[in-house]
Order: structure tokens, then C-alpha cells, then sequence
């Protein structure tokens, strides 16, 4: 089975870096994040960008994900405030909010036709415990000032046609769209201003040069003045004080076959939806009928035929009536977390800026990251602070990693729990 967004774009050819190039500002990496900073420097006048990606512009969780747009990051907006105070909190979580503003004003004026559907995204409650709603609720009026309306469980019945769940809350200041095709456009957009990116690069090593650096691949070498590392989960053996602090973590997403009216027997409204467990499912509507549906995160990437036997389990948990739908494509995705849950995005000590470790919360905050390097590396202004409480602090590879799974494995088990407790 193929990726939906891949069998559903046409790419433009780009060629591999050969030789010796020049630029101001070297990108190592293709994704949002990268892409983000490109078009970022270009519209602050600095065009003399490459961008080098090892595989093609959003091969990686850019152009897999479930294409949810809202505000926020990996860590819990209550953890975000207790770990910074309510100013720097309100400050960082205000720049996702501002990105998905910015992403919209990016759609129109770069005309990218990327199915974006501006229905907001709920939050459904799994439990039957509305006092969960109500503190998240509160909290995000409080603390950041952001208004997000209950939906009661009839209500929510209507929209989802489910016994699942227990009401909900909608974020009308989301969207969701095609990633993949955005990626694009965005990809496109940098390119139209001057940036250029090259494909099939990958990228084998970073030294210092004199005042700049030097990016080396397998059949050319680009000079610049600055570097970016920005290469996700996928990059290895490239920029070690980055990718030892982030973990390489699956998730996996499939489209069912088109349902025509039969959609609307299980979710009879265009929002997006995610659910109160930790170990959460994420879907959407897409405009031709089909349901995309995600969730899991697994140290381990599985076969297509895997993942679709997986999530077609999940879906039917809670849409029964969808029993015997086809499933058209499955897929899985590399994500780079931190520990802390939090991007990283800055300058290390040798001078090479990154913006990695965005999770599965990542379309605002790659954007952000995009914004805030291409604002530092302009002079415009420097990386907010708060940013540095949450560094490249170190991983542990393989012992990370099944730390990570042991935690989801054990939050899956506090849900099923809980689940049971209230039947």
C-alpha cells in the first residue's frame, strides 16, 4: 500500500547538488521545519539559500502526518506552564497560535491548493468525566487566553456517530489540510523567491570553514555562512550534538477507501478529531469521503499490511458500523522527539543553528521554528530564551528509546483502566 498524500501529488523534478556551491544560509533537511526557514529567510530578503535533502521535500513526518494544524506543542500545555511560569508559557504557546495564522495567510497568498478544511479540530473525551473538559477548558482560557467551546455529548453524538465518547471541546482556530501538498507549495514558494533546494543529497558530514562552514554530500559541497540542521527522525551520522538528542519514533496512519454517503453514518461533520486518552486516535474527513485515521507510536516500523490491520482495529472500536470498509493505504512515519517533549530550535556553541524534536504536534511549531531562525539569522531579532529550558539534552539512543515504548505501554494500560472504572 502506497502513502496516501504521495499517490496524490505531482512532484517537480529537482536536481542532486554536484559540485561547489555557494550560499548564506545552508538548510540540511527538506521537511517544514527546513522549508519554513527557507521561505522565512526569502521573504526577509536573504535568498542565497540551499536546502539539501537526502530523499525528496517532505519524505519524512512532514509529508506522513495526520494533517491537523492548531496550536501547541508535544507537552502538555499544563506541563508547559508549570515548567515555565505563566509569561513564558503564554509567550511560547502564543507562537503556534500566530503560526497557524501565518499558515493560512501562506495558503492564500501562495495559492497552494492543499485541501485545507477550516472546520476546527475537537477534542473528544474518551472518559465519562466531564470535570477532564472542564480543566482543560479553564486552563486554556486562563492561561492563554484561548476559548475553546464544549460541545455536550448529544451534541457531539450528532456530529460523531459513536458511543465513545462523552462530549467534547472544539478549537475553532484549527484547520486541516493535505501535508504533503502544502510541503510543496511551501517547497515551491521558497523556490519562486530565489532559495534552491536540492533532492537525493544526503548530506555526510558538517565542518567549520573559516567564518562559515562547509556541507559536504556524496557528489558536492556547499560553502555557507550559516548552517541549519533541521533533519528529523530520518537523519543519521550527519550532525551528532542533534541527533543524539532526539528518538526516531514510528506512528502510523491509513485512508479507508472512499464511503460516499456512508461516511456520514459514522462522522457527519468536517472537523478533525482527537481523543482524551494519552494513547489518543487522531482522524479527519477527507474532501472525496475516505476517513484518514492514525494513532499508535511504536519504537518499531511495521509493513503496511500491519499498520492496516492495526488501525482498522482501532477504527472499529469506535465506529462499529464501518465493519467491512476496504482500507486503501497504510503507512508509517519517523517523528524526532525529545525527552523534555519540546522542540529544539537554536544556535548550538559552534555556531550551527537546528530546529528538531517536534513530535506529533508539529505543522505550527515546525512553522514556528521556520520563523524564529529566519528572523535570528536575519538580524531581526534572536530565539526567544524560553526556548533554551528545553536544549538538546541527551537521549540515550536505544535506551531511550525503549524507555519511550515502556512509557506508552504503560499509559495504554492507565487508559484501558480508567476506561473500565467508569463502565
Amino acid at each position: 500500500m502506497q502513502n496516501f498524500y504521495e499517490a496524490t501529488v505531482d512532484r517537480p523534478a529537482r536536481p542532486r547538488l554536484q559540485d561547489r556551491h555557494g550560499a548564506s544560509v545552508c538548510i540540511v533537511g527538506g521537511g517544514l521545519a527546513g522549508l519554513s526557514t527557507a521561505l522565512g529567510l526569502v521573504e526577509r530578503g536573504v535568498r542565497d539559500v540551499v536546502v539539501l535533502d537526502a530523499e525528496r521535500v517532505g519524505f519524512g513526518a512532514s509529508g506522513r502526518n495526520g494533517g491537523f494544524v492548531f496550536g501547541g506543542y508535544s507537552l502538555d500545555c499544563a506541563d508547559l506552564l508549570k515548567t515555565l511560569g505563566p509569561e513564558r508559557a503564554r509567550e511560547l504557546y502564543t507562537l503556534t497560535t500566530d503560526a497557524v495564522d501565518l499558515m493560512r495567510a501562506r495558503i492564500q497568498r501562495y495559492g497552494i491548493a492543499c485541501d485545507a478544511t477550516d472546520a476546527g479540530v475537537i477534542l473528544a473525551n474518551w472518559f465519562d468525566e466531564p470535570r477532564r473538559l472542564d480543566a482543560q477548558r479553564r486552563l486554556m482560557q486562563a492561561s492563554f487566553g484561548v476559548e475553546w467551546e464544549p460541545v455536550s455529548a448529544a451534541d457531539l453524538a450528532a456530529k460523531l456517530k459513536t458511543a465513545r465518547y462523552h462530549g467534547g471541546l472544539l478549537e475553532h482556530n484549527a484547520f486541516h489540510f493535505h501535508p504533503l501538498k502544502y510541503v510543496l507549495g511551501v517547497a515551491a514558494a521558497a523556490a519562486a523567491g530565489g532559495a534552491t533546494l536540492f533532492e537525493q543529497s544526503p548530506v555526510v558530514a558538517v565542518r567549520r570553514a573559516g567564518a562559515g562552514f562547509e556541507v559536504d554530500t556524496a557528489n558536492g559541497t556547499v560553502e555557507a555562512r550559516h548552517v541549519v540542521f533541521a533533519g528529523g527522525g530520518y537523519a543519521r551520522n550527519v550532525y551528532r550534538p542533534v541527533e543524539r538528542a532526539v528518538l526516531p519514533i514510528a506512528t502510523y496512519v491509513m485512508t479507508t477507501e472512499p464511503l460516499g454517503a456512508k461516511l456520514n453514518d459514522a462522522i457527519d461533520c468536517q472537523s478533525a478529531v482527537y481523543d482524551t486518552r494519552f494513547a489518543f486516535d487522531y482522524y479527519r474527513p477527507l474532501p472525496d469521503t475516505r476517513i484518514l485515521w492514525g494513532g499508535r507510536i511504536s519504537i518499531l516500523e511495521r509493513e503496511p499490511d500491519a499498520i492496516a490491520r492495526l488501525l482498522r482495529r482501532d477504527l472499529l472500536k469506535v465506529y462499529p458500523q464501518l465493519r467491512g470498509v476496504k482500507i486503501d493505504h497504510a503507512w508509517g512515519g519517523l517523528m524526532s522527539y525529545a525527552r523534555h517533549k519540546m522542540p529544539q530550535i537554536g544556535q548550538n556553541a559552534d555556531g550551527v543553528w537546528y530546529a528538531v524534536g517536534f513530535g506529533g504536534h508539529g505543522m505550527a511549531p515546525t512553522t514556528v521554528s521556520g520563523e524564529l531562525l529566519a528572523a535570528a539569522i536575519a538580524g531581526e531579532r534572536p530565539v526567544p530564551d524560553a526556548f533554551a529550558r528545553f536544549g538538546l539534552t541527551r537521549a540515550y539512543g536505544r535506551l531511550g528509546l525503549a524507555a519511550a515504548q515502556l512509557t506508552y505501554s504503560a499509559m495504554q494500560a492507565r487508559d484501558a483502566l480508567a476506561s473500565l472504572s467508569k463502565c
